[in-house]
């Protein structure tokens, strides 16, 4: 396939071409990797320390991550310059499944559920047929609109604001509001490198912002944070298991397999490489299954589920750098500043307001993600019918979970998260809907 790359897959570009690229990247993943474990940790109410461990962990399993993408190890990667991150997808039923039982029921039920995605990887020809494009875009279309009521709290000031009387004052609004159209006027400017970076330069100004106002409490930073190392501990947290929390993850685990081969089937495209026969069915075999494997492993380093990052199939159209041993570079990148708790440390400390300002864009971004993939599809009657059984539930479900008060408590864990039961009302409805047509043909 003729492209206009300036490196392809397999080339080895010199050192400070790769250097550059992988710079390039590392910006346009690099607050999306740390932003869910501080939203984790803010919902969560959890100290400095425990938030900066977990954004640190992040960065190293994102590295490992994408090491094994770009490497391949048997059946496991991608063979292509696929970045792996901390994944947004998961958020909400992460937060469900924290307030019930903390962080080691979170690992437990990430790593116990992590191998449906590997499953699907083997056979997603057979899966394709129940969880279909109008299945993932409802899917994705609940969790972005869960996300920003996720979004709000934090532009407010977040649970702690909540609790000492001061959510929703006008310091929170201000900053909330300061960074929300900082990131959209860096966005829109004609500068490439303004674009790329208009989310970090949107959080530096809130940042500073803050600390003006006296958001930002810089005592628990210390000489011994610069010149310490982060240890990977396995398991730090231990580990726990519910079946509710297995069912709700798990459903996101069957949809981020669809994204990682519509990912997978984007980056070959733009790579240069066919997007059809085996050759092409083995990189979406392996870039899935990576996806499960390496969430996997993720929960073993004390971190959240993986996927594949879309917006690095951008910044390779934008430099003509496909090889995938660039990716050798990112990831050697994000290992480092994992590897460094003064990191993980400077980002705990950000202010609710700061982040909510940015991930209220990114929510919604989310959330138009989805709506996209259901208008990519014939809406007939019947999609009308599963878009909107799944839709009124859902929602239903999330703007008043009261309805469920008087359901047993196994029904009342499993569907009191509006994506569980949107997403589990779209598969059933599409299967239903469809084999009563076939049956009346």
């Amino acid at each position: 396939m003729k492209t206009d790359l300036i490196y392809g897959i397999e080339d080895r570009p010199p050192f400070k071409d790769a250097l550059f690229a992988a710079l390039q990247h590392l910006l346009a993943i690099f607050v999306a990797i740390i932003t869910p474990p501080l939203i984790i940790a803010s919902a969560l109410k959890l100290d400095v320390e425990k938030t900066g461990f977990l954004v640190s962990m992040s960065l190293f399993a994102s590295g490992v991550s994408t090491f094994i993408q770009c490497r391949r190890f048997g059946p496991i990667g991608a063979k292509l310059l696929c970045i792996q991150g901390t994944s947004f997808s998961f958020i909400g039923p992460i937060i469900a499944t924290g307030l019930v039982g903390g962080l080691p029921l979170i690992f437990g039920v990430c790593m116990a559920a992590a191998p449906i995605e590997m499953i699907i990887s083997r056979t997603f020809k057979y899966m394709r047929n129940i969880i279909t494009p109008l299945v993932s875009g409802i899917v994705v279309l609940l969790i972005g609109l869960s996300l920003i009521k996720v979004g709000i709290i934090s532009c407010g000031g977040g649970y702690t604001a909540m609790d000492n009387g001061t959510f929703a004052s006008w310091e929170n609004l201000s900053i909330a509001g300061a960074v929300l159209l900082s990131v959209l006027f860096f966005n829109r400017c004609k500068n490439k490198y303004l674009r790329m970076s208009s989310i970090v330069l949107g959080l530096c100004l809130g940042y500073g912002l803050a600390f003006v106002l006296g958001k930002v409490d810089m005592s628990v930073l210390n000489v011994e944070m610069l010149m310490s190392f982060n240890i990977p501990q396995p398991f730090k947290y231990g580990l726990d298991f519910n079946v509710s929390s297995f069912i709700a993850i798990g459903l996101v685990y069957m949809i981020t397999a669809i994204e990682a081969t519509g990912d997978v089937t984007a980056n070959s495209m733009i790579s240069g490489l066919k997007i059809e026969g085996d050759d092409y069915l083995k990189r979406v075999s392996g870039g899935v299954m990576a996806d499960g494997f390496n969430s996997f492993l993720a929960g073993i380093f004390n971190s959240f589920p993986n996927s594949i990052f879309a917006q690095n199939n951008g910044i390779i159209q934008l430099t003509g750098v496909a090889s995938r041993y660039v990716g050798y570079y990112i990831a050697a990148m994000l290992i480092l500043l994992g590897l460094f708790p003064i990191v993980g440390a400077v980002f705990s400390l950000m202010p609710d307001p700061v982040l909510g300002g940015a991930t209220l864009l990114m929510f919604g971004t989310v959330a138009a993600a989805g709506i996209r993939i259901v208008a990519s599809q014939n809406i007939g009657r019947k999609e009308t019918l599963v878009l909107a059984v799944s839709l009124s539930l859902g929602l239903g479900v999330e703007l008043m979970p009261d309805v469920l008060s008087q359901a047993p408590e196994a029904i009342r864990s499993i569907f009191s998260s509006g994506i569980t039961t949107g997403g589990l009302t779209a598969i059933i409805a599409n299967i239903v809907i469809r084999v009563k047509e076939e049956n009346e043909e």
